[in-house]
């Protein structure tokens, strides 16, 4: 207490935390990454377990040969899902999502104009 003036410790309490620093775009990619390769070898190692019921969830599953494959190492997607997931999300659908934008900020432009030569 005789280390802090009164006041000071007051206001330090109504300041509250800092808030957390927002990641860049590539700090997201690279922590999603990260962590899906974690969370991937994780369930694999689960799934190697003694405690994992393999019969009970292969008879569950529809690709059990698939299912074999990942817990052995192999990928958790098809390259058909990579490209489809490219192709929805990956670049071109930014190109495409910002020409959408655009059209959409031309029409609301051409909606100013008219009411303002209008008199309205």
């Amino acid at each position: 207490n005789w280390c802090f003036p009164p006041g000071r410790r007051v206001q330090s309490s109504k300041l509250g935390p800092t808030p957390p620093r927002l990641l860049t775009e590539e700090e997201f990619q690279l922590q999603g990454e990260v962590e899906t390769r974690k969370a991937l070898a994780e369930l694999r190692s689960f799934c190697k377990s003694p405690e994992f019921s393999a019969w009970s969830t292969v008879s569950r599953i529809q690709s059990p040969k698939r299912f074999a494959d990942f817990v052995g190492g192999a990928s958790h997607v098809t390259p058909s899902e990579v490209s489809a997931h490219e192709r929805e999300f990956g670049l071109e659908s930014l190109s495409i999502d910002e020409e959408l934008f655009e059209e959409d900020d031309d029409d609301d432009e051409e909606e100013e104009n008219i009411s303002d030569s209008s008199g309205g």
